[in-house]
This record gives C-alpha cells, structure tokens and sequence, in this order.
C-alpha cells in the first residue's frame, strides 16, 4: 500500500528508500505491506505511523492496482496528515515537492506512473 501524501500547498511527499541495496537512494510513495488480519487501509495508516510519525487520513485511491515484482502489487490512496511532522524513521530522505517539480527526484520505476497518476488527479481538481 502505498500513501500519495499532499498538504495544504499541493505538494506531495516523496519518501528515499534506504534499503534493500538495489533500491536504496530511489524515491517512493510511503507505505508498505499488509500484516495478516489487516485490510488495506489499516495498513496504510498502520505503516504511515511507523515510517513517518503521522497519523494520516486516507481519501480517493488511484488507478487500480499497479504491479511489481513477484507478483505483488502496489494500490495507492491520496492522503493527507490529520496528526504529526513527517520524520524520516525509516528512509534516508523526505522531500516536500510541487506539482511541476514531481520530476526532480529518481523514483522507483513502479512508482513512477502512479505518480504521474496522482498529478494528474490532483492537478484536475
């Protein structure tokens, strides 16, 4: 799971992965996996509060599910912070970015089209 994170000004939170090695220096959405007995958006939250130090509130969700490697896929929800500053816990990085500066970081290839995706759907409204 993954959270498109805005604030107030528009601007969306980019997370840098520091692990594992081959994705380590790459920027994502944050998030991660959901634990047994959780749905997605327990999750989302859940993760959001261990790797940042927010609580979040969960709004629309992009696109549909968005595939990675071994199968797994990537469903992503625009968010915003109900409670807390973001804290880079678990990543080397956090970077606050505006709409036409979403292309300054390296994100991950699998993130890459979802954050087109959320330009777009935050751009239209």
């Amino acid at each position: 799971m993954g959270a498109a994170i805005v604030d107030g000004s528009g601007r969306l939170l980019a997370a840098q992965r520091a692990e594992p090695p081959e994705l380590a220096g790459g920027w994502e959405f944050p998030g991660g996996k959901v634990d047994p007995g959780e749905d997605d958006l327990t999750a989302l939250v859940r993760e959001c509060q261990e790797e940042l130090g927010v609580l979040i509130e969960v709004g629309e969700r992009v696109g549909g599910d968005w595939p990675l490697s071994e199968g797994y896929v990537l469903r992503v929800w625009i968010a915003t912070i109900a409670q807390g500053d973001p804290e880079a816990k678990e990543h080397l990085g956090l970077r606050w970015l505006s709409m036409d500066r979403l292309d300054e970081v390296a994100w991950l290839p699998a993130d890459l089209p979802i954050v087109h995706a959320v330009r777009d759907v935050l751009v239209k409204d």
